[in-house]
Formats: structure tokens, C-alpha cells, sequence
């Protein structure tokens, strides 16, 4: 069983000056108007002003691993292009994974580490991890919640492969496979929709799962393009003492 942190990558896209040249050209021919020098000040007030229209020209390609539970949510947003992998067509404990299935660790197990994961043997309490980078097997003390969430993955795990042994296809084997099950999805939207999908998606009422995937994807693109989102503010667990 190998289990993943969530991750995303930001694949393709027009970012910096270009962009917000490309705004402001399609933003002016609305007015019949022409450059004044200050480009980003320009866009920062379209923003400002709520015509966010022009802001629709100009997209960028994320790609992210997750459960099926985030997969779920994001494809809600229609105004993006997806493509997601296939657990119709895709074998989870195909030859890429040496038999394993992948699982998304959940932000409130953090006791446990990416990594190949192995069920104690009989008599024995600690589970096994060969985290990445580690020849070796760590003996790995672990709160009750998370064994149970492992034994569970465990299972669906154990079942899968015994299917798969019996002769379904993956895509009837799928049916025992849990939420936690790791997916890959391609997403392609425009600004506009990015500037949607991130204030919904680290608010304080959006999953938890969720916001640890796109906060730090609202981060990293406040530093491509700040003036297109420095305006959303992710909400902030309070860690308590």
C-alpha cells in the first residue's frame, strides 16, 4: 500500500507582463482606449471595479493529485476543462506500482509519512513505512484513528487485488475502492474561474482536504500574478496551544 501527500503542479499558463498585457489590450477595446504605461495598475482596476471579463483571456493548466473526494468537488466547477484518470481503464495495483494501491494521506492523520506502508505481522503493534528516499523498513508508532484509517485502506486494498485475481475488470473492481483512493486531474481554466475556484476552495467552509491543496496553489500564484490574486485571503486554522 503506498501512500501520497496531495500535490498540485502548475503545468502550463501566461503569466507576468504578458498577461496583464493581454488583459489590458482586450479590457481597452472595450473604451476605445489607449495605454497609459501602467499596466498593472490598469488591471488592478478592472478588479477593483468588478469587470472582471477581460481577465477571462488569459488561462493556466494545473495539474493535481488527490483523493476522490477532492476530484469530486473540483469538477463542479464547469467553466474549466478536466481530464482526470480513468479508474474504468486504469488497473490501481497496476505494474507501475509493483501491485500496490495509492492512497491520499488526510491532513488529520499527521502521524503518518508518505510512503510503501505494510501491515504488522501476527502479535506485532507497529505498522511497517519505507518512506521515499529510505532503503529501510521504520517501525512507526501510530495514534488509534490512523491505524484504523490504514486498516481500512488495508482491506480495500486486499479486496481489490483479490478481485482483480478473480478476473473483474478494474472498472468493476473500482466499486470497493474508498474515497482516499489517489487520482490525477488536469485542470485548464481562465482567470475569472481561478479567482471562483480559489475563494470557494480555501474559505473557511470548504474541506479540509481541499484548502491543503489550494492554499498553497493561491500562494505560490500570488507571486506570479499578484495583482490578479492578492485580494483572496485563505482562511487560517487557529492552532491552538
Amino acid at each position: 500500500m503506498i501512500l501520497l501527500k496531495p500535490s498540485y503542479t502548475i503545468e502550463a499558463g501566461t503569466f507576468g507582463e504578458e498577461a496583464l498585457q493581454r488583459i489590458e489590450a482586450a479590457a481597452r477595446t472595450c473604451y476605445k482606449s489607449e495605454p497609459k504605461g501602467n499596466t498593472e495598475k490598469f488591471v488592478a482596476g478592472l478588479i477593483k471595479s468588478g469587470h472582471e471579463s477581460p481577465i477571462e483571456h488569459v488561462s493556466f493548466t494545473v495539474r493535481f493529485v488527490v483523493d476522490r473526494g477532492v476530484l469530486a468537488e473540483l469538477t463542479r466547477h464547469r467553466l474549466a476543462s478536466f481530464s482526470v484518470e480513468s479508474t474504468r481503464y486504469v488497473d490501481s495495483s497496476g505494474h507501475k506500482t509493483d501491485g500496490h494501491c495509492q492512497f491520499i494521506i488526510p491532513p488529520w492523520c499527521e502521524d503518518l509519512e508518505p510512503g510503501i506502508w505494510k501491515h504488522p505481522f501476527p502479535g506485532e503493534s507497529f505498522w511497517t513505512c519505507q518512506p521515499p528516499l529510505v532503503r529501510g523498513w521504520i517501525n512507526m508508532p501510530l495514534c488509534l484513528t490512523s491505524r484504523n484509517w490504514l486498516e481500512a485502506m488495508m482491506q480495500a486494498e486486499d479486496y481489490y487485488q483479490e478481485l482483480r485475481k478473480q478476473g473483474w475488470t478494474p472498472q468493476q473492481t473500482r466499486s470497493v475502492l474508498p474515497n482516499s483512493t489517489k487520482t490525477e486531474i488536469v485542470v485548464t481554466a481562465n482567470l475569472r474561474e481561478w479567482r471562483t475556484i480559489l475563494k470557494q476552495r480555501t474559505a473557511k467552509a470548504a474541506h479540509p482536504q481541499m484548502r491543503e491543496v489550494m492554499g498553497p496553489l493561491l500562494e505560490e500564484l500570488k507571486t506570479r500574478l499578484p495583482v490578479i490574486f492578492d485580494d483572496i485571503e485563505p482562511y487560517v486554522e487557529e492552532v491552538k496551544e
